[in-house]
């Protein structure tokens, strides 16, 4: 068993979780759950029209929205209450193991905060609900997959937060995660955090300093790594098919050259926490939401990706 949460009410997540539902077969179906709002989804259902109907259709936990069916579109702090407690029903039934994976609809940032849950995302919320103290994102596409070092911070933070350990950390993850979907031997490659990774000196001395040693300790494990490589060439190499990964040492580092070859299809996969969790690597299109136009296609590739790691899982 799968579950989607529903995302902001007011943007595009009930819907593309319908049209997602619609599409799938009988028995997938049957191994979903999804953790939203019923009048949210009913609203949505007129709109996008696939004639499914929550409990009949498919399991759903339906959790209260004030004012609920909100407008579509609109930032609302009441939406971001609700999205934060559909997120929190659903690690609850995950760490209970009623289900093997969670898949997440969209969520905006400043309805959550708005409405008291301050955090950064979805990964920072999961990280605290499930009492850890962090997790690592993978933006994941079938010919390039990154993992970040650092995420919602700014530049300087991310700067300052680059150390050996932090480097050793993230390539352990990012190569747990490569052999939990199958591959055997992950080849991994780490960006250079400064042009041409300081170029001896002359740019910076970060990567020799603190990226370096946390990729040799990695390489001590029998990780195979390699690095730290420019930052203008690691992410061709690897979508031409030299690794299977690449780590990134701040968010734009890694989101810009996943965006650009995978903006429709790539995949945000939670690492390092107690549950699973994939979702869709895109925000809550209010200028779209409500009309039924919103693509589902990426929808279907985090619901994918999610079933794979509940049967890497369970050999």
């Amino acid at each position: 068993m799968i579950g989607i949460t529903m995302g902001d009410p007011a943007g595009v997540g009930p819907e593309i979780t319908l049209k997602a539902l619609a599409e799938m077969s009988a028995e997938d179906r049957s191994q979903t759950r999804v953790f939203g709002n019923r009048e949210t989804l009913l609203a949505a259902e007129k709109v996008v029209q696939t004639g499914l109907s929550p409990d009949a259709d498919y399991a759903f936990t339906d959790i209260p929205v004030e004012g609920a069916p909100l407008p579509f579109g609109v930032e609302d702090k009441r939406a971001g209450d609700g999205a934060f407690h559909f997120i929190q029903a659903a690690v609850r039934a995950a760490l209970n193991d009623e289900i093997g994976c969670i898949v997440t609809a969209p969520i905006n940032k400043a309805a959550l905060n708005a409405a008291g849950h301050h955090y950064d995302g979805h990964t920072g919320m999961l990280a605290a609900l499930t009492g850890q103290k962090g997790a690592w994102m993978i933006l994941a596409s079938e010919r390039l997959k990154v993992i970040h070092t650092s995420t919602h911070v700014s530049l300087k933070d991310a700067i300052a937060r680059t150390s050996p350990e932090r480097v050793l950390e993230t390539i352990r993850a990012g190569n747990d995660h490569l052999k939990r979907i199958g591959i055997k031997a992950p080849r991994i490659a780490m960006a250079g955090l400064n042009p041409h990774c300081g170029e001896g000196g002359l740019f910076g001395d970060e990567d020799d300093r603190l990226i370096a040693p946390g990729v040799k300790a990695a390489q001590a494990e029998g990780i195979d790594v390699t690095g730290p490589i420019p930052g203008d060439t690691v992410f061709a190499r690897a979508h031409n098919g030299a690794f299977d990964l690449v780590i990134a040492n701040y968010h734009d580092q890694g989101h810009i050259p996943i965006k650009l070859v995978a903006f429709d299809t790539a995949v945000n996969v939670s690492v390092g926490l107690r549950i699973d969790r994939t979702s869709v690597d895109h925000g809550t299109a209010f200028d779209i939401a409500g009309t039924g136009v919103a693509d589902h296609g990426n929808m279907k590739e985090a619901i994918a990706y999610a079933r794979r790691l509940v049967e890497g899982k369970n050999t």
